[in-house]
């Protein structure tokens, strides 16, 4: 989720941007607290609105009050920070709001800035990151692992000069710490990158591999960084990460990386051994994501038999069939049991539901897609599957209104919307209320002519007429 400026957003959140910014100068900090966290609740992205807001909490807060309301605000904060790890590993951008409102109560609390910075580093937000960061590192700067966060945000957005002091810093006091002296390697590395070498790329004189001081750096560098990894280096990167495993044998990021190679490579028994691993830890005993992974891993061993299959064979269709029907039953069990043991995981209830739709089981789907439209993240997409549902059982009136609904929360015409117009359009057409569907296919076709068969609709209805 790349970061927004005050001029990406749209004008009636601008509106609100101002007015919270108003509040604050005229030092009404709570209309500005309030008016401001109603901003990032609709744009999350939005990184001069929580600089903003973040001046209004530490306005409001008065530069802390005493021992007793400090103490009385971190233990209302805790289920809060609770809730925030739990949300974190789903849905980073409610995890956000929950560290807003935590911070809303406190605005010192390392909770809250720790909540938020995780879950703008899980976004692609390390602007906002770096903004909570910065206040946990004053509170602990002798904590390596937030001085090594903290630092690597930092050269993202191009402070690596600034970054490359804090670990000097932390490495001459601790000078025989092995992991602060790679850290700082790696910096250094990319502190050279974005000071010396942008020039010579600009001018066509140089490389990325020319930037770098140390050619084996370099090649490690490329590797890490590309999506797609040859033969080669996909093998160097295994190698290298299960040797670091046989000194790291808990670290779950490394099982993780060495997992996810193996899939590249198409190894995908290697690859779930690996997730298994994860999941034995206690780290990934209750991460959601990696049942998901494991998931993700077998439906891919499923497509994968496919691609080996003689498409010249007599009986390849019917091999095929098979095999997509396995994966399907696969896929369908498979998520009952993440349904089954996260029963509040609203987004494995979305997919619960998205699978039992595409098989046709259609009153199993609604029954997930109600459950899954309370999550704010899978509203939309799930009342567009309810009207679906609705409209596969001809019950077009509570299909229309689903549709309508779920119309009415979009604020943009991107590709959910005209999905979702275009959607209502049919279901009118089905229940022959024509002029009423040619308006929402007249919608799209003002904006996009090429979606779909808008195109051929209004040439028939205007041809008609």
């Amino acid at each position: 989720m790349a970061e927004k400026s005050v001029n990406e957003i749209s004008r009636d959140i601008r509106a609100i941007f101002q007015k919270g910014n108003d509040a604050l100068l005229r030092e009404n900090y709570d209309y500005a607290v309030d008016l401001l966290t109603q901003v990032m609740e609709r744009e999350p992205a939005f990184y001069e609105g929580r600089k903003a807001l973040r001046v209004a909490q530490s306005k409001k807060a008065g530069g802390g009050g005493g021992f007793f309301k400090k103490a009385w605000s971190s233990a209302s904060s805790s289920p809060l920070v609770a809730k925030g790890q739990i949300a974190l590993r789903r849905n980073p951008v409610e995890a956000l709001a929950i560290g807003e409102q935590i911070l809303n109560s406190d605005p010192n609390s390392s909770g809250g800035h720790r909540l938020i910075a995780e879950a703008a580093v899980a976004l692609d937000m390390p602007r906002t990151a770096v903004m909570s960061l910065d206040m946990l590192f004053r509170n602990s700067p002798k904590d390596k692992a937030i001085a090594i966060q903290y630092a690597n945000m930092l050269a993202e957005t191009g402070e690596a000069r600034r970054a490359e002091k804090i670990l000097m810093d932390l490495a001459n006091a601790t000078p025989s710490d092995p992991e602060l002296h790679q850290a700082l390697k790696d910096l250094s590395a990319r502190k050279t990158l974005s000071e010396g070498g942008y020039d010579a790329l600009a001018d066509g004189k140089g490389s990325y591999r020319d930037i770098l001081r140390n050619e084996k750096e370099a090649v490690s560098l490329e590797q890490a960084n590309r999506s797609q990894k040859t033969e080669d280096q996909g093998k160097n990167l295994i190698a290298e990460y299960e040797a670091r495993l046989k000194t790291e044998p808990n670290n779950v990021r490394l099982m993780r990386n060495i997992a996810e190679l193996y899939t590249e490579k198409k190894q995908y028994d290697l690859a779930l051994q690996f997730y298994e691993k994860i999941k034995a830890s206690d780290a990934g005993a209750s991460d959601a994501t990696i049942d998901a992974a494991i998931a993700l891993t077998k439906t891919r061993r499923f497509e994968n038999q496919i691609e080996k299959l003689d498409a010249t064979a007599p009986d390849y269709t019917d091999k095929v069939a098979q095999i997509n029907a396995e994966k399907q039953a696969f896929r369908i069990a498979e998520c009952q049991k993440r349904v089954e043991k996260f029963p509040t995981d609203l987004a494995i209830r979305y997919e619960m539901g998205v699978l039992y739709f595409e098989a046709g089981k259609i009153n199993e789907a609604i029954a997930e897609f109600q459950k899954s439209k309370t999550n704010p993240n899978k509203k939309i997409p799930s009342m567009n599957y309810l009207a679906q549902c609705f409209a596969k059982r001809k019950m077009y009136d509570l299909a229309v209104k689903n549709f309508q609904e779920a119309i009415k929360e979009k604020q943009i015409f991107d590709e959910e919307k005209k999905d979702l117009v275009y959607n209502l359009g049919t279901v009118l057409e089905a229940m022959d209320k024509k002029d009423e569907a040619i308006e929402q296919f007249t919608l799209i076709y003002e904006v996009d002519a090429s979606y779909k068969d808008v195109s051929a609709k209004m040439d028939k209805h205007f041809g008609a007429q």
